[in-house]
């Protein structure tokens, strides 16, 4: 979305929000859980189509999983927010040639996943119907799937995880909702109406999902990369997140933005992952 745009929604839902603030509500918190890209695009098809698909279903979810088998352990690749699996490609293509077996799963709402709506909490969940399939011993989750992989590692503490791999994730969910209302410039009307919804549906409010707070009961190997110069997930994430890991180090790039996705990036995460 445009600058421009963003500020007539933002100053639309704040003027609707003195005639019904429950109305302003929805309709900002539908705008935050609705990705508006992140299905597979035609070029990607092609790559996509060299692994076995399989779909899995999740309650009323359908679940797109791929899987590029191999005789190593298993790599479970998790995408962030308006992202598919096809964003792995280049480090699928190591991990292949180092004879991996690399699992990969679109989110909801996202590639060939089913659903108009995402949170890290249901994709924590659809993780979990994943893990219980193909067993991963490693996940590598970038942004939001690194803190919806962290989410799921608390909850269910799967000793089979043997290391996971955080590429500029998010450390605090305050922090995510403050800049989406920071963003679309919502009032206080607005930002009070949004941290009720996270408790109506989550039963928790919004600070309950601190990764920094989670990772303290995790005892899994832990590499954080984040680059000092992220403009969507601050660079103080990651050390919110590293200063509370039992058995973690960081890695600070500079240059690599949000996306990280470059050759050095994949050389980082293979060397962990084979020493």
């Amino acid at each position: 979305m445009s600058k421009t745009l963003i500020k007539i929604i933002g100053n639309a839902l704040n003027a609707a929000s003195y005639a019904s603030q429950n109305y302003a509500t929805s309709k900002a918190w539908s705008l935050f859980i609705t990705p508006r890209k992140g299905r597979v695009k035609d070029t990607q098809q092609p790559f996509l189509n060299t692994a076995v698909q399989q779909t899995i279903t999740h309650d009323a979810l359908k679940i797109a999983t791929y899987h590029w088998q191999g005789s190593k352990k298993t790599i479970l690749l998790v995408h962030g927010w308006e992202s598919n699996t096809h964003r792995w490609e280049k480090l699928i293509t190591e991990l292949q040639a180092l004879d991996y077996n690399i699992v990969a799963l679109d989110a909801p709402a996202h590639g060939k996943t089913s659903g108009k709506h995402f949170n890290a909490i249901l994709y924590a969940e659809c993780i979990h119907k994943v893990t219980t399939i193909y067993h991963p011993e490693i996940i590598i989750g970038h942004s939001v799937g690194g803190m919806a992989s962290v989410f799921y590692q608390y909850q269910h503490q799967n000793k089979a995880v043997e290391k996971l791999i955080l590429l500029g994730a998010p450390s605090e969910f305050t922090g995510v909702f403050e800049r989406y209302v920071a963003m679309l410039g919502y009032n206080k009307r607005i930002e009070k109406g949004l941290n009720d919804r996270v408790f109506s549906t989550f039963n928790k409010t919004p600070d309950y999902f601190s990764l920094a707070q989670f990772v303290k009961e995790i005892s899994t190997d832990t590499l954080l990369i984040h680059d000092k110069n992220d403009q969507i997930i601050p660079y103080s994430d990651a050390k919110l997140i590293i200063k509370n890991l039992e058995k973690g180090r960081l890695i600070t790039t500079e240059g690599f933005g949000h996306s990280l996705r470059k050759k050095e990036i994949n050389s980082h995460i293979i060397k962990f992952i084979t020493h």
